[in-house]
C-alpha cells in the first residue's frame, strides 16, 4: 500500500501506544515494502529503524502476556490470579 506524499510527512503514532496487534500489522508492513525492494535507501533504512522498535514492543507485550498466562496457578478453590511483578 503506497503512501501519499502528505502520509510520509505525516509522524506515525507512538510505538507504546500501539497495541500488539497495531505493532504486529504494521511490522508486517515494514516487512513487505523492505523485501520489494523498491524503495529509497535512506527511506528503507528509517523502515527498518522502526520495524525494530516495533518487534522490540511487540516482544515486550508477548512477555507480560507470558507472565500474566504463568501467574494463572491453580489451587484449592481452582484456578486464581497470583501476584505479577
Amino acid at each position: 500500500m503506497a503512501r501519499t506524499p502528505t502520509e510520509a510527512r505525516e509522524t506515525p503514532p507512538d510505538i507504546a501506544t500501539l497495541s500488539f496487534e497495531q505493532a504486529l500489522a504494521e511490522l508486517e508492513g515494514i516487512v513487505k515494502a523492505l523485501e520489494s525492494g523498491q524503495g529509497a535507501l535512506e527511506a528503507s533504512v528509517a523502515a527498518y529503524q522502526r520495524g525494530a522498535a516495533l518487534r522490540a514492543h511487540c516482544e515486550r507485550k508477548l512477555a507480560e502476556a507470558e507472565q500474566k498466562v504463568q501467574a494463572i496457578v491453580e489451587g484449592p478453590a481452582g484456578l486464581a490470579l497470583r501476584d505479577v511483578e
